[in-house]
């Protein structure tokens, strides 16, 4: 039996369930390894040594090897599976999905989540850009997976892993899929495809 790597991660981090999920849906071995975030888990000693950014996921894997960042991750996780086309060009636009989920989608939706659910701040006391950017975001998902399935084609990609994550929790962000049908849909898809329960 193969040694199974081991998770470190916060269970209410998008971020860190991509890693959960891509492993489990691959089929492999793996160990969660809770780290509580809000009460200083990522800043500890311990922590730092295996990451000196100071952030979750982080796996370590059988050998020792130490690696960082969700998307970084779940691409070494996935490599050589359906999760990622073998075709340059739909590889690339995978990419370029998983690109835009850390730079134009995880800054507002994810924040404005941790910002609402777990630091408990009114709504008048956030940024607003936060919602309007989140928005914009979730409006440009809907138009896309208007045409596809599937945020990068017809295929269930690392793409749809990566944007399901915090997408799906976003009604915690102060966000209404109900005004994204196409979203909502594909959330469902993309639980079913990964084999995860629906988020409520």
């Amino acid at each position: 039996m193969t040694e199974p790597l081991t998770i470190y991660g916060d269970p209410g981090s998008g971020n860190c369930l991509k890693v959960k999920w891509v492993a489990a849906h691959l089929g492999i071995p793996a160990l969660w390894h809770d780290v509580d975030v809000p009460r200083g888990g990522t800043r500890t000693p311990e922590f730092l040594a295996l990451n000196p950014a100071g952030r979750v996921p982080v796996v370590v894997f059988p050998d020792g090897a130490v690696l960082s960042e969700s998307n970084a991750i779940i691409a070494y996780l996935a490599e050589g599976s359906p999760l990622i086309p073998e075709a340059a060009l739909a590889r690339a636009r995978m990419l370029q999905w998983m690109f835009w989920e850390q730079y134009s989608h995880e800054p507002y939706i994810a924040v404005r989540r941790y910002q609402l659910h777990y630091l408990k701040r009114p709504p008048e006391d956030l940024d607003s850009k936060l919602a309007v950017r989140g928005a914009d975001a979730l409006q440009l998902m809907d138009g896309t997976l208007a045409r596809s399935a599937y945020i990068a084609g017809d295929a269930l990609t690392l793409a749809d892993v990566a944007l399901v994550a915090y997408t799906r929790m976003a009604h915690e962000g102060g966000f209404d899929l109900g005004a994204y049908p196409a979203v909502r849909a594909w959330i469902g898809r993309v639980e079913a495809g990964l084999g995860i329960g629906a988020y409520v």
